[in-house]
């Protein structure tokens, strides 16, 4: 192999590159839309330099920097958990959309989007949305978990099932609750079902942000454990390793991480199944550098498909979760033709 590209494989270089990667996206998400800007306005509209024309700074500030922020959080909360799910499962197939994570924690804040607005709670305020989305998504990770294990163990396949049974009953109770909800609820619903950055502000990021940041940050820390628990639960404990502890942890992070994503941008499935495996396919499946590279591109890639979406097709908006499945279906199928292919149950 080249040099250049081996040297590449290196947690330092890669997450440097990645980093850029994602610096660049952030730049592209903020210079691109129907008002073209340049970087002195976007670095003026910062407080980087000369500050340019009021409504440009408005542009930059109010409409387009919320989305790139949620883009880099939500893409590296989603990417990480994924990752974190793979691992404790032992299974490169688990991400919290195929198990029914993510809907389960959209179905939670859609009735709590429809009873906030029967009960004139605005739309359940700044913390009944990320509150109902985490139980969702504790209710679901709970009961695909008891499901999956026969004999104290996790089967793949049998999570696999119970996670697609699990997604069909939520999209079932989501399609019903906007079959009865009327108004402002029933507009805010349909959000929800396809996924989008562009609607909520900076008071719900604010609100939101904090807790899914943190777990994000949290999750790489277990990167030595995971790699322990790749060999195996009873190789792990001789190792020194407090198994179910890890996994407790860790359950809890990505049910922050997921249901708070969920809770500001709806469905956006693939991300957490996508970027860990280019991860793994491109430096290895070591944890300590698998969670913060697979943060670093989950952020990156998300932000880019928002700017895809809102621009592609202007002045019309595609649904973002409608381009992560176009990415991440035809990638799924690749997985698992290669998984076939190597001989390995699933």
């Amino acid at each position: 192999m080249n040099p250049l590209l081996a040297g590449l494989r290196r947690p330092v270089p890669l997450c440097l590159l990645l980093g850029l990667l994602a610096l660049a996206a952030a730049g592209g998400g903020l210079a691109a839309g129907p008002i073209a800007t340049g970087g002195r306005q976007i670095l003026g509209a910062l407080g980087l330099g000369p500050a340019p024309d009021p409504s440009i700074a408005a542009v930059i500030v109010q409409l387009r920097l919320p989305r790139v922020a949620l883009g880099l959080i939500v893409g590296a909360a989603l990417a990480v958990s994924g990752a974190a799910m793979q691992g404790i499962f032992r299974n490169p197939l688990a991400d919290p959309g195929l198990v029914g994570v993510s809907s389960g924690a959209a179905l939670a804040a859609v009735l709590a989007i429809v009873l906030g607005g029967s009960l004139e709670l605005g739309l359940a305020g700044r913390w009944l949305l990320p509150l109902a989305s985490f139980g969702g998504a504790a209710v679901t990770t709970l009961l695909v978990s008891r499901l999956s294990r026969v004999d104290g163990t996790t089967q793949p396949a049998q999570m696999l099932l119970v996670g697609l049974a699990v997604n069909a009953i939520s999209g079932a109770g989501i399609g019903l609750l906007a079959h009865i909800a009327s108004g402002p609820a029933l507009r805010a619903l349909t959000f929800w079902m396809y996924g989008s950055l562009g609607r909520v502000g900076w008071p719900e990021i604010a609100a939101t942000t904090p807790l899914v940041l943190l777990a994000t940050l949290l999750i790489p820390l277990r990167g030595r454990e995971l790699n322990a628990l790749l060999l195996g639960e009873a190789e792990a404990a001789h190792l020194g390793v407090d198994v179910e502890r890890l996994k407790r942890w860790l359950v809890l992070l990505v049910l922050i991480a997921v249901g708070g994503s969920v809770a500001l941008t709806g469905i956006i499935g693939f991300v957490g199944l996508v970027v860990p495996q280019l991860i793994r396919l491109w430096a290895g499946p070591d944890h300590r550098l698998l969670l913060p590279a697979s943060a670093l591109l989950g952020g990156a890639l998300l932000t880019v498909a928002d700017t895809v979406a809102r621009t592609a097709a202007a002045p019309l908006e595609l649904p973002i979760g409608v381009l992560t499945a176009l990415i991440g279906g035809p990638f799924f199928i690749a997985l698992l033709l290669r998984l076939r292919g190597r001989g390995e149950t699933w």
